[in-house]
């Protein structure tokens, strides 16, 4: 029968649909730009991390240094007392909040009684067709998380690196945003200079979408799972 065609078709549609948008939140897309003077060899890449005289016992950004440390451990880094570092290391971070307002379409239940077919309305859109009656205003929370790395040669106190990662979303946490940002920021450190690029990383190690429980707590992937879009 041609409805049982029309059927198929618009179920089709609708699956393409749903596999479209939960792509859409497989992934974290982080900007990244780099400014870079780097020349440093693996020999020499000791660091010490450095604090504002008001930051010294400052559990959130201890805890952000330890995911910054474990990453640079990833680029050869060793981490060492201030005295013997080769480098010093300084983070900069931050969240800000701004409400975004979208257009939505509205759709009305038909009322009108009409064609059935196995006990169901033919027509599931209302008296408008599949096409919205109207649109109203709704208003979101959008959050922008930022994370900052700057890297110090410490005899000359000469900036040799500065990378900055921004991304932004739902997400309310900064604790929760920064395991991305900061494995966006140093992925294949270390980039040329004026470098900027978009960093996209799956919310889990399969890529899959996961449920927004999961998602809510969910670890970045390795790096081999990190995509780097020029």
């Amino acid at each position: 029968m041609k409805f049982d065609r029309w059927t198929r078709r618009v179920a089709m549609l609708l699956s393409a649909m749903a596999v479209t948008l939960s792509g859409c939140t497989t992934y974290v897309t982080t900007q990244v730009t780099a400014f870079s003077d780097w020349s440093g060899s693996d020999a020499t890449r000791t660091y010490a991390f450095t604090r504002a005289s008001d930051q010294q016992n400052n559990l959130e950004l201890s805890t952000y240094e330890t995911l910054v440390g474990n990453e640079l451990a990833n680029q050869a880094f060793r981490r060492v007392n201030a005295r013997d570092a080769h480098y010093l290391v300084g983070l900069g971070y931050g969240i800000r909040s701004d409400m975004v307002t979208v257009s939505q379409p509205v759709y009305y239940y038909n009322p009108w009684p009409g064609p059935y077919y196995w006990g169901r309305p033919m027509d599931p859109w209302g008296p408008f067709g599949p096409f919205p009656a109207g649109y109203v205003d709704q208003s979101y929370p959008v959050y922008t998380h930022l994370l900052s790395i700057r890297i110090t040669d410490r005899a000359s106190g000469k900036e040799v690196y500065n990378v900055t990662a921004r991304n932004s979303g739902a997400e309310s946490s900064l604790v929760r945003a920064m395991p991305y940002l900061v494995r966006s920021a140093l992925a294949d450190f270390p980039l040329g200079n004026g470098v900027v690029r978009t960093v996209r990383i799956p919310l889990d190690g399969s890529g899959g979408a996961p449920s927004n429980e999961a998602a809510a707590g969910a670890a970045p992937a390795p790096a081999s799972a990190v995509k780097a879009v020029q």
